[in-house]
């Protein structure tokens, strides 16, 4: 049995009155079906699997290496962020954060396909004792991008930004006790590529019209010069159904009794504590990739990321080292298959 499956638990007659149903019989066809052993052939056996997909429990470098080079279109995640409060997952301080990425970084290159995504989801973080904020992250994007780096070199395609308004005002010291900050309700998103052309498609994305472009579409409007210097012209006018998104993704975190959570609570497992809706990964799932492309979370968590590509009809792999957080996820699919214990 290789290392980083020692800790899957043997008996798991705990979650038999769990709400999502879970298999144990259904074996490999249904990945092999789908096209998927040429990749999960290479790694060793998933801790469960789905229609599309299969979830690993170990360390990600370690995993990742065994996945072939140039096969993944989409690595989406949200990595532990260097936050000055130690986390019961696990996070790395801010002045060590760009060092402990960098062999992430080089198995996520070396993976991706030549026009496949990094899209990071990372949150940002106060210095400690004072108002002021870290830069790990910029100076992570800064990292991944520069045009000398030797063993990977990644191109921003766009930064974006997700707003949850939702969040409660932190940090606490400085927003709701002194009152010298502005509540922090905006997470970074840095969306990198492998070359400067990664496979994109904003139709995917649409956003319905507002009521105010419904009107001009169907009243019409002064095509010409404005005053801020665009020239509107006459194909404005076209209905595409509907409005490009922004790079501000503004959705709310709400989360409090879905399926997964009632799993949980009803089997006694702890749910992830940092879990980002599942609306955030399935945006870049739909605007990056196709149906049948391969998404990669290497710190999965409680995998809304598998989730968003199940839904979707992508095939996917998820890491995650904490057996607890990876049986929990496995509430978030119709039919998981639990995969029996390899001596």
């Amino acid at each position: 049995m290789s290392g980083y499956q020692e800790t899957r638990p043997r008996n798991h007659a705990y979650v038999r009155n769990a709400i999502a149903p879970i298999g144990t019989d259904q074996g490999e066809e249904l990945l092999i079906g789908r096209g998927m052993d040429e990749i999960i052939a290479k790694l060793p056996e998933p801790y469960y699997r789905t229609e599309y997909g299969a979830a690993y429990l170990g360390d990600a470098l370690e995993l990742i290496r065994h996945v072939p080079d140039s096969r993944i279109n989409l690595i989406m995640t949200s990595p532990p962020f260097a936050l000055t409060t130690k986390k019961p997952y696990g996070n790395t301080k801010a002045t060590q954060y760009v060092d402990w990425f960098k062999p992430f970084a080089r198995e996520f290159w070396r993976v991706l396909t030549d026009d496949g995504s990094l899209v990071i989801h990372i949150g940002g973080s106060w210095d400690k004792g004072r108002p002021t904020r870290s830069l790990y992250h910029f100076e992570l994007l800064f990292e991944l991008c520069r045009p000398e780096q030797e063993d990977f070199k990644f191109y921003l395609a766009q930064d974006f930004y997700w707003f949850n308004p939702a969040k409660l005002p932190a940090p606490a010291e400085w927003v709701t006790i002194r009152r010298v900050r502005a509540k922090d309700a905006v997470d970074p998103i840095w969306w990198l590529s492998k070359s400067p052309f990664p496979k994109a498609n904003n139709r995917r994305v649409l956003t319905p019209y507002s009521k105010a472009m419904k009107k001009l579409l169907e009243n019409g409007y002064n095509s010409g010069l404005r005053p801020s210097g665009h020239n509107i012209s006459s194909t404005f006018q076209q209905d595409h159904g509907g409005a490009i998104p922004p790079n501000l993704l503004a959705i709310s975190n709400t989360e409090s009794n879905s399926d997964y959570l009632r799993s949980c609570r009803t089997a006694k497992l702890l749910a992830h504590p940092a879990r980002y809706p599942v609306e955030l990964p399935e945006f870049f799932i739909k605007f990056l990739t196709d149906e049948d492309d391969w998404v990669l979370d290497p710190f999965a968590g409680s995998n809304t990321t598998g989730q968003a590509a199940e839904n979707n009809l992508r095939k996917w792999i998820a890491f995650e080292k904490d057996s607890p957080y990876l049986l929990g996820s496995m509430f978030r699919f119709r039919h998981p298959t639990l995969c029996t214990e390899s001596d």
